[in-house]
């Protein structure tokens, strides 16, 4: 089992960087992949960005793709989300969550196990 803390929301202008951090307990983090997801007020959960156990594969969704990049440190048991070129409609609560599988492509919510509590990032016009 694999506990997760996000940290790193914020408020932040369009245009700035913001860089989400989540933090993992327990010893066997390097097996799981990792993925990021959001959720705006009155929409579902999305899929923002995966990243498998070695950190060599990456996806991300089309909407953040050349903006947002996704990386691990194993050794620190963290998973970022460097977001770059933020717009409003980045505005949600993210959550980072782990899965025994990298799915890639096929990154859906339920394919998760392990969810943190969510960090907000807020980005104004």
């Amino acid at each position: 089992q694999v506990q997760l803390v996000e940290s790193g929301g914020g408020l932040v202008q369009a245009g700035g960087s913001l860089r989400l951090s989540c933090a993992a307990s327990g010893r066997t983090f390097s097996s799981y992949a990792m993925g990021w997801f959001r959720q705006a007020p009155g929409k579902e959960r999305e899929f923002v960005a995966t990243i498998s156990w070695s950190g060599r594969r990456t996806y991300y969704a089309d909407s953040v793709k050349g903006r947002f990049i996704v990386s691990r440190d194993n050794a620190q048991n963290t998973v970022y989300l460097q977001m770059n070129s933020l717009k409003p409609e980045d505005t949600a609560l993210y959550y980072c969550a782990a899965s025994n599988v990298y799915y890639g492509l096929g990154s859906k919510k339920d394919r998760f196990d392990y969810w943190g509590q969510g960090t907000q990032v807020t980005v104004s016009s």
